[in-house]
Protein backbone atom coordinates (compact mmCIF):
# COMPACT_ATOMS: atom_id res chain seq x y z
CA UNK A 1 0.00 0.00 0.00
CA UNK A 2 1.04 3.37 -0.75
CA UNK A 3 2.01 6.33 2.63
CA UNK A 4 -1.58 6.96 2.51
CA UNK A 5 -3.63 4.10 2.13
CA UNK A 6 -0.85 2.65 5.11
CA UNK A 7 -2.53 5.99 6.87
CA UNK A 8 -5.97 5.20 6.34
CA UNK A 9 -5.81 1.94 7.37
CA UNK A 10 -4.59 2.83 10.61
CA UNK A 11 -7.67 5.35 10.86
CA UNK A 12 -9.88 2.81 10.24
CA UNK A 13 -8.42 0.25 12.52
CA UNK A 14 -8.59 2.79 15.20
CA UNK A 15 -12.59 3.39 14.48
CA UNK A 16 -13.46 0.06 14.22
CA UNK A 17 -11.79 -0.60 17.24
CA UNK A 18 -13.05 1.99 19.27
CA UNK A 19 -16.20 3.58 17.35
CA UNK A 20 -16.53 7.19 17.76
CA UNK A 21 -18.51 9.83 18.73
CA UNK A 22 -19.47 6.91 21.42
CA UNK A 23 -22.79 9.04 22.18
CA UNK A 24 -25.68 7.02 23.00
CA UNK A 25 -28.22 5.71 20.84
CA UNK A 26 -32.32 6.97 21.09
CA UNK A 27 -35.27 5.97 19.89
CA UNK A 28 -36.05 9.56 19.50
CA UNK A 29 -34.76 12.44 18.24
CA UNK A 30 -31.68 13.82 19.30
CA UNK A 31 -32.17 16.86 22.28
CA UNK A 32 -31.47 20.02 21.51
CA UNK A 33 -29.50 21.84 19.12
CA UNK A 34 -25.69 22.77 17.38
CA UNK A 35 -26.61 25.43 15.02
CA UNK A 36 -23.58 25.00 12.47
CA UNK A 37 -25.84 21.89 11.58
CA UNK A 38 -29.10 23.81 10.88
CA UNK A 39 -29.08 25.45 7.48
CA UNK A 40 -31.40 28.23 7.93
CA UNK A 41 -29.06 29.68 11.01
CA UNK A 42 -25.53 29.01 9.54
CA UNK A 43 -27.29 30.64 6.19
CA UNK A 44 -28.32 33.63 8.21
CA UNK A 45 -24.94 33.52 10.34
CA UNK A 46 -22.50 33.64 7.08
CA UNK A 47 -24.96 35.65 4.60
CA UNK A 48 -27.09 37.79 7.05
CA UNK A 49 -30.52 36.61 5.38
CA UNK A 50 -32.83 33.30 5.25
CA UNK A 51 -31.59 30.92 2.40
CA UNK A 52 -34.16 30.88 -0.91
CA UNK A 53 -34.65 26.98 -0.39
CA UNK A 54 -34.67 24.27 2.40
CA UNK A 55 -34.70 21.04 0.15
CA UNK A 56 -31.35 21.12 -0.12
CA UNK A 57 -28.61 18.05 -0.24
CA UNK A 58 -26.12 17.80 2.81
CA UNK A 59 -22.78 15.55 3.26
CA UNK A 60 -21.43 15.05 5.92
CA UNK A 61 -17.99 14.20 5.39
CA UNK A 62 -16.48 11.73 7.84
CA UNK A 63 -19.66 11.30 9.64
CA UNK A 64 -17.95 8.68 12.59
CA UNK A 65 -21.09 6.71 14.33
CA UNK A 66 -23.83 9.00 12.93
CA UNK A 67 -23.99 11.63 16.25
CA UNK A 68 -23.51 14.55 13.52
CA UNK A 69 -25.55 12.76 10.98
CA UNK A 70 -28.89 12.23 13.04
CA UNK A 71 -28.81 15.94 13.73
CA UNK A 72 -28.32 17.39 10.53
CA UNK A 73 -31.49 15.32 9.16
CA UNK A 74 -33.49 16.36 11.96
CA UNK A 75 -32.61 19.92 12.02
CA UNK A 76 -33.14 20.13 8.46
CA UNK A 77 -36.78 18.64 7.50
CA UNK A 78 -36.44 19.47 3.70
CA UNK A 79 -32.97 18.23 2.94
CA UNK A 80 -31.68 14.87 2.13
CA UNK A 81 -28.53 13.67 3.57
CA UNK A 82 -25.57 11.42 2.61
CA UNK A 83 -22.75 10.60 5.27
CA UNK A 84 -19.54 8.87 4.27
CA UNK A 85 -16.74 7.12 6.45
CA UNK A 86 -13.89 4.82 6.14
CA UNK A 87 -14.48 2.84 9.27
CA UNK A 88 -16.54 -0.23 8.72
CA UNK A 89 -17.43 -0.43 12.64
CA UNK A 90 -18.30 3.14 12.58
CA UNK A 91 -20.60 3.30 9.71
CA UNK A 92 -22.71 0.67 11.38
CA UNK A 93 -23.49 2.34 14.61
CA UNK A 94 -24.34 5.25 12.37
CA UNK A 95 -26.88 3.40 10.47
CA UNK A 96 -28.71 2.13 13.24
CA UNK A 97 -28.74 5.26 15.50
CA UNK A 98 -30.21 7.24 12.30
CA UNK A 99 -32.74 4.05 12.02
CA UNK A 100 -33.48 4.15 16.03
CA UNK A 101 -34.12 7.39 15.80
CA UNK A 102 -36.44 8.39 12.29
CA UNK A 103 -33.65 10.03 10.95
CA UNK A 104 -35.11 8.12 7.88
CA UNK A 105 -33.91 10.64 4.91
CA UNK A 106 -30.45 9.35 4.59
CA UNK A 107 -27.53 7.73 3.11
CA UNK A 108 -24.47 5.80 4.10
CA UNK A 109 -21.41 5.03 1.84
CA UNK A 110 -18.38 3.75 3.37
CA UNK A 111 -15.65 6.06 1.23
CA UNK A 112 -12.43 8.45 2.42
CA UNK A 113 -12.70 11.90 1.31
CA UNK A 114 -10.27 11.25 -1.30
CA UNK A 115 -13.06 9.51 -2.82
CA UNK A 116 -16.02 11.60 -2.34
CA UNK A 117 -15.72 12.25 -6.18
CA UNK A 118 -17.63 8.73 -6.61
CA UNK A 119 -21.15 10.29 -5.08
CA UNK A 120 -22.83 12.09 -7.83
CA UNK A 121 -23.93 15.69 -7.76
CA UNK A 122 -23.28 18.42 -6.16
CA UNK A 123 -23.88 19.41 -2.26
CA UNK A 124 -25.48 22.67 -0.17
CA UNK A 125 -23.74 22.17 2.83
CA UNK A 126 -21.09 20.37 3.40
CA UNK A 127 -20.05 19.14 7.01
CA UNK A 128 -16.38 18.22 7.51
CA UNK A 129 -15.81 17.81 11.48
CA UNK A 130 -12.61 16.65 13.18
CA UNK A 131 -11.41 14.44 10.36
CA UNK A 132 -9.43 16.44 8.13
CA UNK A 133 -6.67 16.73 10.81
CA UNK A 134 -6.69 12.92 11.06
CA UNK A 135 -6.05 11.96 6.85
CA UNK A 136 -2.55 11.86 5.09
CA UNK A 137 -3.12 14.94 3.30
CA UNK A 138 -5.47 17.22 4.51
CA UNK A 139 -4.90 19.68 1.19
CA UNK A 140 -5.88 17.25 -0.86
CA UNK A 141 -8.71 16.12 1.27
CA UNK A 142 -10.14 19.84 1.21
CA UNK A 143 -10.20 19.85 -1.69
CA UNK A 144 -11.87 17.08 -2.31
CA UNK A 145 -14.59 18.27 -0.66
CA UNK A 146 -14.00 21.75 -2.46
CA UNK A 147 -14.99 20.00 -5.76
CA UNK A 148 -18.33 18.76 -4.45
CA UNK A 149 -19.50 22.07 -3.11
CA UNK A 150 -22.33 23.61 -4.88
CA UNK A 151 -22.25 27.50 -6.15
CA UNK A 152 -23.41 29.28 -3.13
CA UNK A 153 -22.88 26.35 -0.79
CA UNK A 154 -21.16 26.40 2.48
CA UNK A 155 -18.85 24.16 4.10
CA UNK A 156 -18.33 24.07 7.98
CA UNK A 157 -15.46 22.76 8.98
CA UNK A 158 -13.32 21.60 12.22
CA UNK A 159 -9.67 21.10 12.55
CA UNK A 160 -7.33 20.81 15.54
CA UNK A 161 -4.89 23.60 16.66
CA UNK A 162 -1.66 23.42 18.10
CA UNK A 163 -1.26 25.61 20.72
CA UNK A 164 -4.30 24.37 23.35
CA UNK A 165 -3.36 20.74 22.20
CA UNK A 166 -0.21 20.92 23.32
CA UNK A 167 0.60 18.47 26.34
CA UNK A 168 -1.77 16.33 24.56
CA UNK A 169 1.10 16.22 21.87
CA UNK A 170 3.69 15.15 24.51
CA UNK A 171 1.76 12.70 25.93
CA UNK A 172 0.69 10.94 22.41
CA UNK A 173 4.45 10.50 22.16
CA UNK A 174 5.08 9.42 25.71
CA UNK A 175 3.07 6.64 24.80
CA UNK A 176 4.21 5.39 21.80
CA UNK A 177 7.50 5.35 23.22
CA UNK A 178 6.41 2.93 25.78
CA UNK A 179 4.28 1.07 23.54
CA UNK A 180 7.39 0.58 21.17
CA UNK A 181 6.71 -2.22 18.20
CA UNK A 182 2.74 -2.25 20.01
CA UNK A 183 2.15 0.78 18.69
CA UNK A 184 -0.94 0.38 16.60
CA UNK A 185 -2.67 -1.88 19.10
CA UNK A 186 -4.92 0.47 20.27
CA UNK A 187 -6.47 -1.47 23.17
CA UNK A 188 -2.49 -1.61 24.58
CA UNK A 189 -2.40 2.26 24.00
CA UNK A 190 -5.08 3.11 26.15
CA UNK A 191 -3.66 0.65 29.05
CA UNK A 192 -0.52 2.29 28.96
CA UNK A 193 -1.91 5.43 28.59
CA UNK A 194 -4.27 5.03 31.56
CA UNK A 195 -0.93 3.87 33.50
CA UNK A 196 0.88 6.75 32.62
CA UNK A 197 -2.13 9.27 34.23
CA UNK A 198 -2.46 7.19 37.41
CA UNK A 199 1.30 7.20 37.99
CA UNK A 200 2.47 10.36 37.27
CA UNK A 201 2.67 12.93 40.42
CA UNK A 202 -0.39 15.21 40.52
CA UNK A 203 0.78 18.38 39.80
CA UNK A 204 2.15 17.17 36.62
CA UNK A 205 1.74 19.47 33.88
CA UNK A 206 0.02 16.89 31.73
CA UNK A 207 -2.24 15.80 34.79
CA UNK A 208 -3.23 18.95 35.75
CA UNK A 209 -4.18 19.20 32.09
CA UNK A 210 -5.92 16.23 31.60
CA UNK A 211 -8.15 16.20 34.67
CA UNK A 212 -9.05 20.34 33.92
CA UNK A 213 -9.93 19.84 30.63
CA UNK A 214 -10.70 16.47 29.59
CA UNK A 215 -11.14 13.86 32.10
CA UNK A 216 -15.35 14.11 32.03
CA UNK A 217 -15.31 12.91 28.67
CA UNK A 218 -11.86 10.55 28.50
CA UNK A 219 -13.25 8.22 31.20
CA UNK A 220 -14.38 6.71 27.96
CA UNK A 221 -12.34 5.13 25.83
CA UNK A 222 -13.24 6.04 23.10
CA UNK A 223 -12.58 9.07 23.74
CA UNK A 224 -9.20 8.44 25.55
CA UNK A 225 -8.08 6.33 22.58
CA UNK A 226 -9.18 9.02 19.73
CA UNK A 227 -7.32 11.76 21.78
CA UNK A 228 -3.85 9.82 22.66
CA UNK A 229 -3.49 7.17 20.56
CA UNK A 230 -4.68 8.22 17.30
CA UNK A 231 -2.30 7.07 14.51
CA UNK A 232 -2.44 10.80 12.13
CA UNK A 233 -2.84 13.89 14.01
CA UNK A 234 -2.14 17.37 12.33
CA UNK A 235 -2.45 20.05 14.45
CA UNK A 236 -2.89 23.77 12.99
CA UNK A 237 -1.68 27.34 14.01
CA UNK A 238 -3.85 30.19 12.22
CA UNK A 239 -0.78 30.62 9.23
CA UNK A 240 -0.70 26.86 8.76
CA UNK A 241 -4.96 27.11 8.99
CA UNK A 242 -5.00 29.65 6.36
CA UNK A 243 -3.04 27.61 3.81
CA UNK A 244 -4.86 24.73 4.68
CA UNK A 245 -8.21 27.07 3.87
CA UNK A 246 -6.25 29.30 0.34
CA UNK A 247 -5.94 25.66 -0.76
CA UNK A 248 -9.66 25.13 -1.08
CA UNK A 249 -9.80 27.48 -3.29
CA UNK A 250 -12.91 28.77 -1.37
CA UNK A 251 -13.95 31.60 0.47
CA UNK A 252 -13.24 32.26 3.89
CA UNK A 253 -16.53 33.40 5.32
CA UNK A 254 -15.51 33.41 9.08
CA UNK A 255 -14.96 31.79 12.59
CA UNK A 256 -18.65 30.03 13.83
CA UNK A 257 -16.95 31.08 17.17
CA UNK A 258 -16.61 34.98 16.44
CA UNK A 259 -16.48 36.00 20.48
CA UNK A 260 -13.16 33.94 20.86
CA UNK A 261 -11.45 36.40 17.83
CA UNK A 262 -12.78 39.88 19.37
CA UNK A 263 -9.36 41.27 20.43
CA UNK A 264 -11.60 43.68 22.77
CA UNK A 265 -12.11 40.49 25.00
CA UNK A 266 -7.89 40.22 25.31
CA UNK A 267 -6.86 43.69 25.56
CA UNK A 268 -10.29 46.20 26.36
CA UNK A 269 -7.91 47.61 28.93
CA UNK A 270 -5.62 48.76 26.74
CA UNK A 271 -7.55 51.16 23.56
CA UNK A 272 -4.39 52.18 22.08
CA UNK A 273 -2.93 48.49 21.65
CA UNK A 274 -6.11 47.75 19.78
CA UNK A 275 -5.84 50.84 17.80
CA UNK A 276 -1.82 50.03 16.81
CA UNK A 277 -3.25 46.43 15.87
CA UNK A 278 -5.58 47.76 12.80
CA UNK A 279 -2.27 48.52 11.32
CA UNK A 280 -1.02 45.31 10.99
CA UNK A 281 -1.45 45.21 6.88
CA UNK A 282 1.16 47.77 6.69
CA UNK A 283 3.84 45.80 8.18
CA UNK A 284 1.89 42.18 6.32
CA UNK A 285 1.27 43.15 2.97
CA UNK A 286 -2.84 43.53 3.17
CA UNK A 287 -3.14 40.35 5.54
CA UNK A 288 -4.29 42.24 8.47
CA UNK A 289 -7.10 39.89 9.65
CA UNK A 290 -5.23 37.06 9.40
CA UNK A 291 -2.59 38.57 11.09
CA UNK A 292 -5.11 40.01 13.89
CA UNK A 293 -6.06 36.21 14.46
CA UNK A 294 -2.68 35.15 14.83
CA UNK A 295 -2.18 37.49 17.61
CA UNK A 296 -5.36 36.32 19.42
CA UNK A 297 -4.08 33.37 19.59
CA UNK A 298 -0.57 33.90 20.77
CA UNK A 299 -2.32 35.95 23.77
CA UNK A 300 -4.74 33.35 24.24
CA UNK A 301 -3.51 30.03 23.42
CA UNK A 302 -5.71 27.69 25.15
CA UNK A 303 -7.47 27.67 21.82
CA UNK A 304 -7.56 23.48 20.77
CA UNK A 305 -9.36 24.02 17.80
CA UNK A 306 -10.61 26.49 14.57
CA UNK A 307 -14.28 25.92 13.46
CA UNK A 308 -15.23 27.85 10.56
CA UNK A 309 -17.52 28.20 7.48
CA UNK A 310 -15.97 28.15 3.91
CA UNK A 311 -18.28 28.97 1.09
CA UNK A 312 -18.43 28.63 -3.18
CA UNK A 313 -19.43 31.78 -4.49
CA UNK A 314 -21.98 33.94 -5.58
CA UNK A 315 -23.07 33.52 -1.67
CA UNK A 316 -24.57 36.95 -1.43
CA UNK A 317 -24.44 38.53 1.58
CA UNK A 318 -27.10 40.90 2.86
CA UNK A 319 -26.80 44.74 3.44
CA UNK A 320 -29.30 45.53 5.66
CA UNK A 321 -27.52 49.44 6.23
CA UNK A 322 -30.79 50.54 4.08
CA UNK A 323 -33.89 51.81 6.20
CA UNK A 324 -36.03 51.16 3.42
CA UNK A 325 -34.79 47.38 2.70
CA UNK A 326 -34.90 46.72 6.24
CA UNK A 327 -38.65 48.08 6.37
CA UNK A 328 -39.60 45.42 3.48
CA UNK A 329 -38.02 42.49 4.76
CA UNK A 330 -40.19 39.78 6.51
CA UNK A 331 -38.60 38.56 10.05
CA UNK A 332 -38.83 35.05 11.65
CA UNK A 333 -37.25 33.48 14.82
CA UNK A 334 -33.98 31.87 14.37
CA UNK A 335 -34.90 27.99 14.28
CA UNK A 336 -32.04 27.55 17.02
CA UNK A 337 -33.27 29.15 20.09
CA UNK A 338 -34.90 27.66 23.57
CA UNK A 339 -37.10 28.98 26.22
CA UNK A 340 -38.94 31.34 23.83
CA UNK A 341 -41.47 33.39 24.35
CA UNK A 342 -40.27 34.84 27.04
CA UNK A 343 -38.22 38.04 27.80
CA UNK A 344 -35.23 35.61 29.01
CA UNK A 345 -34.06 32.36 26.95
CA UNK A 346 -31.35 30.67 25.52
CA UNK A 347 -29.83 32.18 22.44
CA UNK A 348 -28.44 30.16 19.17
CA UNK A 349 -25.05 29.15 21.25
CA UNK A 350 -27.10 28.48 24.51
CA UNK A 351 -25.95 31.90 26.16
CA UNK A 352 -28.79 33.46 27.86
CA UNK A 353 -30.43 36.54 26.47
CA UNK A 354 -32.73 39.39 28.27
CA UNK A 355 -34.70 40.93 25.52
CA UNK A 356 -36.26 45.00 26.90
CA UNK A 357 -40.34 45.09 26.83
CA UNK A 358 -40.30 46.35 22.80
CA UNK A 359 -37.96 43.99 21.57
CA UNK A 360 -39.86 40.91 22.90
CA UNK A 361 -43.07 41.85 21.29
CA UNK A 362 -41.67 42.40 18.50
CA UNK A 363 -40.00 38.98 18.16
CA UNK A 364 -43.84 37.64 19.16
CA UNK A 365 -44.60 38.97 15.67
CA UNK A 366 -42.33 37.79 13.66
CA UNK A 367 -44.22 35.18 12.24
CA UNK A 368 -42.82 34.99 8.58
CA UNK A 369 -45.70 36.65 7.21
CA UNK A 370 -45.35 40.24 8.25
CA UNK A 371 -43.03 42.55 6.87
CA UNK A 372 -40.46 45.05 9.86
CA UNK A 373 -42.68 47.69 8.52
CA UNK A 374 -46.21 46.15 9.66
CA UNK A 375 -44.88 44.94 12.73
CA UNK A 376 -43.06 48.43 13.97
CA UNK A 377 -47.07 49.71 13.70
CA UNK A 378 -47.55 48.18 16.96
CA UNK A 379 -44.00 48.09 18.54
CA UNK A 380 -42.31 50.84 20.16
CA UNK A 381 -38.86 49.87 18.86
CA UNK A 382 -36.12 51.50 15.99
CA UNK A 383 -34.92 50.29 13.24
CA UNK A 384 -31.37 50.31 15.46
CA UNK A 385 -32.83 47.60 17.39
CA UNK A 386 -34.09 45.66 14.81
CA UNK A 387 -30.61 45.47 13.42
CA UNK A 388 -29.41 44.56 16.52
CA UNK A 389 -31.66 41.57 17.05
CA UNK A 390 -30.20 40.96 13.51
CA UNK A 391 -26.84 40.97 14.94
CA UNK A 392 -27.37 38.75 17.90
CA UNK A 393 -28.88 36.11 15.02
CA UNK A 394 -32.03 35.90 17.21
CA UNK A 395 -34.21 36.36 13.77
CA UNK A 396 -33.86 35.48 10.51
CA UNK A 397 -34.73 37.99 7.46
CA UNK A 398 -35.86 37.71 3.93
CA UNK A 399 -35.92 40.39 1.30
CA UNK A 400 -38.75 41.91 -0.34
Amino acid sequence: MSDSQTVSAAVAKLYNTYPFPPEALLDEPPPGYNWRWNWLAAYNFCTGQKPQKQDIRILDAGCGTGVSTEYLVHLNPQASVVGIDLSTGALAVAKERCQRSGANRVEFHHLSLFDVEQLPGEFDLINCVGVLHHTPDPIRGIQALAKKLAPGGLMHIFVYGELGRWEIQLMQKAIALIQGDKKGDYRDGVQVGRQIFASLPENNRIVKSEKQRWSLENHKDEHFADMYVHPQEIDYNIETLFELIDASGLEFIGFSNPSFWDLERLLGKAPELIERAKNLSDAYGGQSQRQLYRLIELLDPEVTHYEFFLGRPPLVKADWSDDNALLAAIPELNPCIEGFPSQCFFNYNYQIVNLSVPEFEFMQKCDANSTVAEILTGVQLGLDEVRKLLQQQLILLTPA
